[in-house]
């Protein structure tokens, strides 16, 4: 659950979901209002189409706030009045009927304006909470370079079940990505739990199964205290050597981690063991693996939202196929490009979808 970029949520937060309007709906009530106004003008003959100034108050409640929306209805009184316009000059019943939708409008645009106010600052505070349970991750710790993207699948909220976060500890850097139980707000206090727990236990656990042990007692214990829970999380764990020649990966029950090398993406062979959560992480539970690391190589894991997600035809995402060229760019760029190129093939994305790109940079050459 990485803290969300900036406010570049239009491809994800249409206008229906909180978004500010787009633009044309914004200069809708001024164009039918020159529209009506043209049509009268430039016609040799009256026209009874005054009824259409009547829409532009409700139009305007759209993008605009009430003194907008009463000035605009104020406007479409006065054109219905004015002979120079030869429009259907309305009388007395005409007049009350737009006055009344004006006024209605002047209020429905004051109570969406305050929900509207009240939503970001709501939103805001999310963000706040999540900037304050997962930080934003440095572009380094100590000799790894680190770039995270993180997409919720539930509509309208920016926090979920996935998480990553990256630790430089006594032993070396530490990493880990997971995804537990749920998703949305429901899932935050068990990231939380786990995160927190993480952070805690790579400063003085000496390797990664003791690490895994530590996260699997966390998920029993909490689960423990509420009532009908049964937490459970899939974790991938890795440790760079101080030099980043060399990292250890353990699968708990997740994914493996991608190798890019020499221009191909191929997976890292870990025997994936059982997540976390079930009271299982006994000595020997997983198989740790070792992989020796050359300049230029980049380790990418990818939550099941991506390896499990199809496109139409029920096609999985060819990531591995994908991925080489995706990261033609340059590192800051490889998570977006992998976004882009996933919600083109695939359309609706139904979970969570979190990436994590390390880049260890190898000391002691000579």
């Amino acid at each position: 659950m990485p803290a969300p970029r900036p406010r570049r949520e239009g491809e994800r937060r249409s206008w229906l979901r909180g978004a500010p309007p787009p633009r044309w709906v914004r200069i809708l009530p001024a164009a039918l209002t020159v529209a009506v106004i043209v049509a009268t003008l430039v016609s040799p003959d009256p026209l009874d189409i005054g009824f259409l100034l009547g829409a532009i108050p409700p139009l305007a409640v759209l993008s605009y706030g009430p003194v907008a929306t009463a000035l605009l209805g104020a406007v479409v009184i006065v054109l219905q009045h004015a002979h120079a316009f030869r429009l259907d000059h309305p009388g007395n019943t005409d007049t009350l009927t737009i006055s009344f939708v004006a006024l209605l409008s002047v209020f429905v645009s004051y109570v969406r304006s305050r929900r509207d106010a009240q939503l970001d600052f709501e939103r805001t505070v999310a963000e706040a909470a999540q900037h304050a349970v997962v930080p934003p991750l440095p572009e380094h710790v100590g000799p790894v370079h680190c770039a995270g993207l993180y997409r919720a699948a539930q509509r309208g909220t920016i926090v979920g079940g996935d998480f990553f976060d990256v630790r430089e500890s006594p032993f070396g850097v530490r990493a880990l990505m997971g995804d537990v139980q749920g998703h949305g707000l429901s899932a935050v206090a068990t990231v939380a739990s786990l995160l927190g727990t993480f952070r805690e236990a790579v400063l003085d656990q000496p390797d990664l199964p003791a690490l895994a042990a530590r996260l699997d007692r966390r998920l029993v214990v909490d689960s423990s205290e509420a009532e009908n829970s049964e937490l459970f999380a899939t974790v991938a764990l890795l440790e760079f050597t101080p030099d980043a020649r060399t990292v250890r990966i353990i699968a708990c029950g997740s994914p493996p981690p991608v190798l890019l090398q020499d221009g191909k993406a191929t997976e890292v062979r870990v025997t994936p063991g059982t997540p976390l959560g079930l009271g299982l992480c006994r000595e020997g539970a997983y198989d740790e693996v070792a992989r020796p690391l050359q300049r230029g190589d980049r380790l990418f894991l990818a939550s099941d939202g991506i390896w499990e997600a199809r496109d139409s035809s029920g096609a999985f995402y060819p990531l591995l196929d994908r991925l080489p060229h995706l990261t033609a760019d340059g590192l800051d760029t490889t998570n977006e490009h992998v976004w882009t190129d996933l919600v083109r093939h695939c359309g609706t994305i139904r979970d969570d979808v979190t990436m994590l790109l390390l880049v260890p940079e190898l000391r002691g050459d000579g």
